[in-house]
């Protein structure tokens, strides 16, 4: 009854009520957006790296470890020597070891040299593999793989020659031209930092800064290299298959006796020094134990750090800006509710027939106020639900747009459990806020009740 009071109520003041709503909507929309977008950064913060167990290098810090290891930032003071990675590789407790070396860029992007258990290994997100949107994975010494990001602002294709340069900055004095890399592939958007990585083969960043008489020879075994498998192409293989059959026998029987010769062939013969090395381990429960293991390696200066103690120390750092968004959107929609508060007081004046006549047919001065508390809750929970339904729809809608522009990746479903909290949390403010024009209303009804006397 008092419900269907309230509406009708409301919809006698429909033009001050539906300018008051829509204030609100904004206003919600904005803090569930701000809210959202932190809540999903957080967790995007958290999916730039998956399934890596330990990460190892050169003692710095676990953070200035973490930084530019996996978001290529800042600059790493050391490397360690490739025999640690060997070591590392043949651990028992290691199920897989990816090299990392840094310190080339090409046009203000970091250049990443590994091998190809990178795109086998690396996961992000909910362990999401690397997949490549176009081309293959490198195969030669002077090919390489890009980033999204590097592919869209360069305009790069598969084929395309580029050219690296010395150190990390945007501006370098010094490039290398006379290794040009051929882009073999591009890897999809993962909306992580390597986006923004040029991917190499892990010989071509010491190749690189070698003198040019034994960069020209590794050059044409890169092409020797090549050409041994265009000929062992199906192509070929159609063509000259039983001439080739026992060799090829020969081979893959060499390489299952060494499995690790034709994968690092081209890591093995000039690799020394490499920054970082990220592992996964068989058992989970052998982390700290080979964590300990590696700080205390006596043939090498080594540190390994967990991923997601690092990530959290990290995010940490960053409390502040989280509050600031929170602070912003609780501003924001304070101002509505004094609107709405506002609106309602306004309207006590037009309403005093209408409480005299509440107060003749036996309202007391409490369920009055309730009225008008009642009204401005309806206001706020249709807001609510209207701004839920925008939000989640702009999500849908920009989804796209999100993904290759910014390289978001945001749930296009609000409704979840801090939503459903701070939904209440704007439902008690509200009856909070409604209390000023209810208090006013209570004494237009004590008012009402001695004119009627």
């Amino acid at each position: 009854m008092l419900t269907s009071i309230a509406w009708r109520s409301l919809i006698s003041r429909r033009k001050t009520v539906l300018l008051t709503f829509l204030s609100l909507v904004v206003s919600i929309s904005v803090l569930i957006s701000v809210e959202h977008i932190r809540l999903q950064a957080k967790e995007s913060f958290n999916r730039t790296i998956s399934g890596v167990d330990l990460i190892v290098g050169a003692p710095s810090g676990e953070l200035n470890l973490l930084l530019y290891s996996i978001f290529r930032m800042g600059s790493p003071t050391n490397s360690i020597d490739y025999d640690s990675f060997t070591m590392l590789k043949s651990n028992k407790s290691v199920a897989w070891a990816v090299p990392i070396s840094l310190g080339d860029s090409h046009h203000g992007f970091r250049v990443l040299g590994t091998n190809t258990d990178y795109f086998t290994y690396f996961k992000y997100a909910n362990k999401k593999p690397l997949t490549l949107s176009q081309g293959k994975v490198f195969s030669s010494a002077f090919d390489t793989v890009i980033g999204a990001d590097v592919a869209k602002e360069l305009g790069y294709r598969v084929g395309d020659k580029i050219v690296l340069s010395h150190g990390i900055g945007h501006t370098s004095f010094v490039h290398h031209e006379q290794a040009p890399f051929t882009i073999a592939g591009i890897i999809a958007v993962t909306g992580t930092p390597v986006d923004k990585t040029v991917h190499v083969n892990l010989a071509a960043i010491e190749a690189i800064h070698l003198p040019p008489k034994e960069l020209q020879q590794l050059k044409e075994q890169a092409h020797e290299h090549r050409d041994e498998q265009a000929n062992h192409s199906p192509e070929s293989h159609s063509t000259d298959s039983h001439a080739h059959e026992n060799e090829h026998e020969e081979q893959h029987a060499h390489e299952e006796d060494h499995p690790a010769t034709h994968e690092n062939h081209h890591d093995q013969h000039s690799a020394e020094k490499i920054t970082a090395v990220l592992l996964g381990l068989n058992n989970k429960f052998a982390t700290f134990t080979l964590q300990r293991q590696i700080n205390n390696y006596p043939n090498d200066r080594l540190m390994a750090v967990l991923p997601g103690v690092a990530m959290t120390q990290l995010w940490g750092l960053m409390g502040n800006v989280e509050k600031i968004l929170q602070v912003i959107g609780s501003l924001v929609l304070l101002a509505s509710l004094f609107g709405l508060a506002t609106m309602l007081l306004a309207s006590m004046n037009e309403r005093q027939k209408e409480i005299a006549v509440f107060r003749v047919l036996g309202a007391s001065p409490i369920l009055i106020v309730c009225l008008v508390i009642l009204e401005a809750l309806m206001i706020s929970f249709l807001a609510l639900c209207c701004s839920f339904l925008l939000v989640s729809l702009s999500l849908t809608v920009l989804d796209d747009w999100l993904t290759t522009e910014y390289g978001l990746f945001l749930q296009h479903n609000v409704l979840n459990k801090d939503s459903m909290i701070l939904s209440v949390i704007i439902l008690l403010a509200t009856s909070i806020t409604a209390l000023v024009p209810g208090f006013e209303a209570y004494k237009q009804a004590l008012h009402s009740q001695l004119s009627a006397r």
